[in-house]
């Protein structure tokens, strides 16, 4: 039995499932989920490319930003946790730069969230440790990382007709949409961030995304908190060329809306609103320092002369290191930049300036 007769099942015995249910399914069903199954998942032989897999400048990058903040905190014993390191190439590369500035990476402990049973990454680095979740660290957190991983998280779909309507799914010999009237909670998200949905239009609501964040201001006492997604603030998301959604699916490189397609064989995203990351960050005790491009927060922070740093070192013949070189920062900076964005939140820390908010570099 595959997944899609497990959810046929699971329908028939029920009812039907709402699209929140469904995604979940399809991407973290213990056995059969997009995530927790083998298999080449990002890079030439998987369905998608990201940031780590183009570049090791990339986690160099980071890395810098790490550093500065270290400095902010008072060059002390330093905590990362980050969210879903998937292969672990951020992580290694961002290690790998930090270990040039030995104070740090002496006082460093580099904890990853991952809900799969086995990782690989942890064999990365003896600085890592593999939790499943952040109840289970101990002592202090110093700085709380995700990379796309927001949009990975199963979204509510919700369609506005003479009311809030919630997409629920269905089976009637195939998969089919149906429409119940919307709880209060996806009811309360959208009066919360004052946002009122013209007539016909589509959206996602992630509160998973606000569970997420309120668990992760309640267990930082003093730090940054950096999330680097697909998305966009409230008043971009909601414009009228996004009206039928933004659930996109990717199976060896190509794109599709539809998610009735290779079910638990291909991934399923939704944008990440970054206003209700905002909204519900300072609610539960998170200042917003910024929020920025991914192609801005890079650039202010000497990507491009990382990334010849790293091209140098890759003992190519300079035509094929100025292409690859033009490739990567067009890719991370323009094009996956300007889709991508970057917000830093603090907890108990005075004003600071973040170098990689500094678009004017």
């Amino acid at each position: 039995m595959g997944l899609s007769d497990i959810i046929i099942s699971k329908i028939k015995r029920e009812g039907p499932i709402s699209f929140h249910t469904f995604m979940e399914l399809c991407l973290y069903h213990p056995d059969y989920g997009y995530y927790t199954t083998t298999g080449d998942k990002i890079g030439r032989d998987g369905d998608f490319i990201t940031s780590s897999s183009l570049t090791t400048s990339f986690g160099a990058t980071i890395g810098r930003q790490m550093e500065e903040i270290w400095y902010i905190l008072g060059k002390k014993d330093f905590t990362i946790v980050e969210y879903g390191a998937g292969q672990g190439l951020l992580c290694h590369d961002m290690l790998e730069y930090l270990k040039d500035n030995r104070p740090l990476y002496d006082h460093l402990r580099y904890c990853i969230i991952e809900r799969r049973a086995h990782s690989p990454v942890e064999q990365l680095s003896d600085k890592i440790k593999i939790y499943h979740t952040i109840e289970e660290i101990p002592g202090d957190i110093d700085c709380i990382f995700s990379n796309e991983l927001i949009d990975n998280f199963p979204v509510h779909q919700v369609v506005m007709k003479d009311e809030l309507m919630e997409v629920y799914i269905d089976y009637q010999e195939q998969f089919i949409e149906l429409l119940k009237p919307a709880s209060p909670a996806l009811l309360q998200y959208f009066h919360e961030l004052l946002v009122t949905l013209p007539s016909g239009y589509r959206a996602e609501v992630n509160l998973d995304a606000i569970q997420w964040i309120e668990d992760v201001a309640s267990h930082l006492n003093k730090g940054f908190v950096i999330t680097i997604d697909y998305g966009a603030l409230s008043n971009d998301l909601y414009k009228p060329h996004r009206s039928c959604g933004t659930v996109l699916c990717y199976c060896k490189h190509q794109v599709s809306e539809d998610y009735f397609c290779n079910i638990g064989q291909q991934d399923i995203t939704a944008h990440v609103n970054f206003s209700a990351l905002e909204h519900w960050g300072e609610i539960a005790g998170l200042n917003t320092n910024g929020i920025t491009s991914l192609g801005c927060f890079l650039q202010a922070l000497g990507f491009k002369e990382l990334l010849r740093t790293a091209s140098e070192r890759s003992h190519k013949n300079i035509l094929q290191m100025a292409m690859d070189e033009s490739y990567i920062s067009f890719t991370l900076i323009f094009d996956m930049g300007s889709k991508y964005q970057v917000l830093i939140q603090s907890k108990n820390i005075p004003e600071a300036a973040l170098t990689g908010l500094h678009q004017d570099k």
